[in-house]
Formats: structure tokens, C-alpha cells, sequence
């Protein structure tokens, strides 16, 4: 019997996943679920790129604005509520179109990924100690225990790496051990990376940043930090927040708000690109390929070929005949 398709358009920041996925959504009988860590926050806007409702054109979002900024966000979580999205579209004969670039997110979702269990008086210890010491010296002792994880980990990041001493600490094995061989637990998933050029994409997400200032950036943190942005675990280290912080506390200029945060959207691009590069499952595609859609259809088409059952194609080109979903429209 053919496996239920799930399509999956990854790739760095700024490469234009919303826009394509939904495009897909159009062509296809298919919804978003939402892949971006940041995207869960309401309020989160400006700052994440958030798709909106017009840009959206129709096309059903789920797994955006459903969380406070008070609130924290864990993988396993996300896996859940992104597994339960995503096995309600197929239920409903609907394609789901994961969106987003967040990597480890992606491969929790797809891929037959277990979390380790957790222990309350490590995690509380070690968060402790994260309050004394500060991320970069907790990360200093993440490296001493475990380089490859400390590597795949941004220094400012203590959730994390607070997370990674934990697992260490109870399983007694490295903290890279415990992600799983690329290994699909949704057997029809196709995954479609967007390859930008390194001085494009640069170029994109400065243009993006600008973007950002301009259409009210500072204004949503603002508003953020009166519903307790800054108390939160996670969502203020999303990409220009604290930059934005910085700012508002007198810290720095509004210029060197946006040059530093459109620095770290770029380094952040690059471990983007870097981590999806080594899952060898990803069909590469050209953001700007004028022919883009078309070019993704036709990997999902070979995916059918395969014996995904995947969905009629709804308003243009050829129909995918797989049986398993009907075509709307």
C-alpha cells in the first residue's frame, strides 16, 4: 500500500520556503504546518518574517501563534503537537507542507527521533549553575565533555546547552549520540531544500533586517517586553530580539541593532544550510528557478512514482493519479 505523501521545504533564512509551500498548498491539496520555532510565539511578527493572512491567500496555517513569549517551547513538544498537525491532514485525504528552517525541529518531525528522559534535580542544578556562571562558560564545559555537541550549539544559547549537560550527565553517553540515523518515521516524506548563493542569501537577509526596522521591528519588541518577553526561556533569543532589547535599555544605536542582528541572521543561515546539507534526502532547487513550483511538483510526482500516495494536482499541469486523496477544486 502507498504511504500517505508529506512534503517537507527546508533551507536557510529569507530563501522563500513560505512562498513556496504555499504555492504548493494552491496547486496540491495541502496545508502548512508551521516548522519555525519562533513562528509558535503570538505577538512574534515582524521579527520571525511571520507569513500573514493575506500572504497566507487562503492556504490553512497550523502550529502559528499558539504560544505566549512567557511560555517555552521544547523540541519534544513541538514534535508532538507537529506529529498530531500532520496526521490530521492525512486523516482529512490533505497533504501536509512542513515550512520552516528550523533544522533540529524538521528532524524531530520526520524522522524516528526519541527524546531522552529528563531528571528534575540535574536540570535544576544545572540551570542554577547556568544563572552563576553564564552560557559561555557552561558551553566551555559542554566542549570539555563533549566537543561535537558544543559545536552544533551556539554558545548563548544555556537552554540548550544546559539540556545537552543533562542528557549527558543521566545517560552517561555524548550528547550527539542520542540524534538517530536518518531514518523517516512518515515513510512518504519528500523534502525540497531551497539553495540560495552564499552572497545572496547575505544580500536577502539584509534587505530582510531592513524590512524589519522599517515595518515596525522595534515597536513589537516593545510591546513584547510589557507581556514579559524578557522573563521568558526561549523566546527572546529569537534573531534581533535582544538586539532590540540592547537598543531600547540604551545600549547601542538603532544602526548597530540592525547590523548585528542582520550578522547573526547570516551566521545563523549558514549552520542553516550546513546541518540540511547532510541529510542526502533533501532534492535541491534553485530559489530563484523561474520555474520553481513546476520543479517541485515534478520531485513529488517522482515520489509518487515510487509509490507515495500523494494528492492530485488541483489547478494546473499534469494529475498525479495516486488514489489516495481527492483533488478539491
Amino acid at each position: 500500500m502507498a504511504e500517505p505523501l508529506v512534503v517537507a521545504v527546508v533551507g536557510p533564512t529569507a530563501a522563500g520556503k513560505s512562498d513556496l509551500s504555499v504555492a504548493l498548498c494552491k496547486r496540491l491539496h495541502g496545508e502548512v504546518v508551521n516548522a519555525d520555532a519562533m513562528q509558535v510565539y503570538r505577538g512574534m511578527d515582524v521579527g520571525t518574517a511571520k507569513i500573514g493572512p493575506a500572504e497566507r491567500d487562503g492556504v490553512p496555517h497550523h502550529l502559528l501563534d499558539i504560544l505566549d513569549v512567557t511560555e517555552t517551547a521544547t523540541v519534544a513538544e513541538f514534535q508532538e503537537l507537529a506529529r498530531q498537525a500532520i496526521d490530521d491532514c492525512i486523516d482529512r485525504h490533505t497533504v501536509p507542507v512542513l515550512a520552516g528552517g528550523s533544522a533540529l525541529y524538521v528532524r524531530a518531525i520526520l524522522d524516528d527521533f526519541a527524546f531522552p528522559g529528563t531528571d528534575p534535580a540535574v536540570r535544576e542544578r544545572l540551570e542554577a549553575e547556568l544563572g552563576q556562571k553564564g552560557s559561555g562558560a557552561m558551553h566551555d564545559k559542554l566542549k570539555d565533555v563533549d566537543p561535537k555537541a558544543a559545536e552544533q550549539i551556539l554558545p548563548s544559547n544555556g537552554r540548550r546547552i544546559v539540556r545537552a549537560l543533562e542528557v549527558i550527565e543521566i545517560t552517561g553517553g555524548p550528547y550527539v549520540a542520542t540524534l538517530p540515523e536518518h531514518k523517516y518515521v512518515y515513510p512518504g516524506a519528500v523534502q525540497l531544500g531551497l539553495d540560495v548563493p552564499r552572497p545572496v542569501l547575505d544580500e536577502r537577509i539584509g534587505r530582510r533586517v531592513d524590512r524589519m526596522f522599517e515595518n515596525g521591528f522595534v515597536d513589537e519588541v516593545r510591546e513584547l517586553l510589557g507581556k514579559g518577553l524578557q522573563e521568558g526561556k526561549t523566546a527572546n533569543r529569537a534573531l534581533g530580539y535582544s538586539q532590540v532589547i540592547a537598543l531600547l535599555n540604551g545600549e547601542i544605536s538603532e544602526a548597530e541593532a540592525r547590523e548585528r542582528t542582520a550578522q547573526a541572521t547570516r551566521r545563523f543561515a549558514r549552520r542553516q544550510d550546513s546541518w540540511f546539507r547532510k541529510d542526502r534526502r533533501i532534492t535541491w532547487l534553485r530559489y530563484d528557478d523561474p520555474d520553481l513550483t513546476a520543479k517541485a511538483l515534478e520531485v513529488i510526482a517522482e515520489g509518487n512514482r515510487r509509490g507515495i500516495a500523494g494528492v492530485v494536482e488541483v489547478e494546473e499541469g499534469p494529475r498525479f493519479n495516486t488514489g489516495a486523496v481527492d483533488a478539491r477544486g
